[in-house]
């Protein structure tokens, strides 16, 4: 578990980190769409940094994060919307080496909850990658053949090397 100070609460760190960060906040009036035209899909990772590892700030760029980085219905919700309404011109899909979805099998993952939780997890589905390129290709394909997603929409399948930073597009 990670240290934090308790003496304001389970979340007394993270607010007093808010404070700070809200006194040179300066994105107030913000127009909310992707300045520099870019979506992301990628994975909840705490290794991952989506906006700099392109070189992008806050404001730049519409950021989906999950486990895997795959493209779900939920993901497809946002890259249309984000094509449609937000500016996006450019998708990419972005999974990442070392991942636990793509390095477990969903038994392991299950025995694994299931020890930390100290209860059965056996009825959790964990939508484990069994073959990483091939994921990232059906999912590229899903982005390009959706019909609500405009063929003028570039879109790209990258691995992000979480021991480099470096991203290597395979589709």
């Amino acid at each position: 578990m990670a240290d934090h100070d308790d003496s304001q609460g389970d979340f007394g760190d993270l607010l007093a980190a808010n404070e700070r960060f809200a006194q040179d906040f300066d994105l107030a009036g913000f127009d909310g769409v992707a300045h520099a035209g870019v979506a992301i899909v990628t994975c909840m990772d705490s290794r991952i940094d989506p906006l700099g590892m392109l070189g992008l700030k806050p404001g730049d760029a519409k950021i989906f994060r999950n486990p895997g980085g795959r493209v779900t219905p939920q993901a497809l919700e946002a890259l249309v919307l984000g094509a449609h309404l937000l500016n996006v011109d450019r998708i990419l899909v972005v999974p990442h080496t070392r991942c636990a979805v793509a390095s477990n099998t969903e038994e392991q993952l299950r025995e694994r909850v299931a020890a930390s939780a100290g209860q059965d997890a056996t009825w959790q589905t964990f939508h484990v990658v069994a073959d990483q390129q091939a994921a990232l290709a059906e999912d590229v394909h899903k982005v390009t053949s959706h019909p609500l997603i405009p063929e003028t929409v570039k879109v790209g399948g990258f691995l992000y090397d979480v021991d480099s930073g470096r991203l290597t597009q395979l589709v």
